[in-house]
C-alpha cells in the first residue's frame, strides 16, 4: 500500500486499467488486495474516468511517507542503498519500536550523524504520524487486527 499512496501522490491518479501497467512486478491479486485496503482506510477513491487518486487522508499519509523516507536516507537506514519502501517500512517500525536506540544513529565511517542527532530528527517523522493517526482515527480501528476466534 505504500507503494500506491506514493505513486498516486508523486504522479497523480492512476488511469482506469492502468494499475497493472504502474505496477507491473505485482500480481493482480496483490493490486486488488492493496486497492482494497486503500479504499477501506479511506486512503484512495476512484473517479470515473480519472482513475484512481488519493483522498485527503492519503495525500496526508503520503507526507508521511516521505518524512520517513527523507529521515531514513539521511540516516542510511536500514542500510545506505535502500528503496523508498523498504526505508518507509524499516522507519515506521522504528517508530513503533521503543528499543531503537540500539540499532539507529551509529556514527559508521562518517557516513551517519550521531544517534543522539539521529534520534531528534525522528521527532517529525513521529509528530506527522501522530497527527494522521489522531485525524483519521477510523483508519487505525480499520487497520487494527481482529482477535482470533
Amino acid at each position: 500500500m505504500i507503494r500506491l499512496v506514493a505513486e498516486i501522490d508523486d504522479n497523480g491518479p492512476v488511469p482506469p486499467r492502468g494499475m497493472a501497467r504502474t505496477f507491473a512486478d505485482l500480481s493482480v491479486h496483490q493490486l486488488r488486495q492493496s486497492t482494497d485496503v486503500a479504499r477501506a482506510l479511506g486512503l484512495v477513491r476512484g473517479r470515473p474516468g480519472a482513475g484512481l487518486g488519493l483522498t485527503a487522508a492519503g495525500a496526508e499519509l503520503a507526507d508521511v511517507y516521505d518524512a520517513c523516507a527523507r529521515w531514513a536516507r539521511r540516516h542510511a537506514y536500514p542500510t545506505k542503498v535502500s528503496d523508498f519502501t523498504s526505508r518507509v517500512q524499516h522507519a515506521l517500525s522504528l517508530l513503533a519500536d521503543t528499543s531503537h536506540h540500539e540499532t539507529v544513529g551509529r556514527p559508521r565511517r562518517g557516513d551517519q550523524l550521531p544517534r543522539a542527532q539521529a534520534d531528534a530528527e525522528l521527532v517529525r517523522p513521529r509528530d506527522l504520524l501522530r497527527q494522521w493517526l489522531e485525524a483519521y482515527p477510523q483508519a487505525v480501528r480499520l487497520a487494527a487486527p481482529e482477535p482470533a476466534a
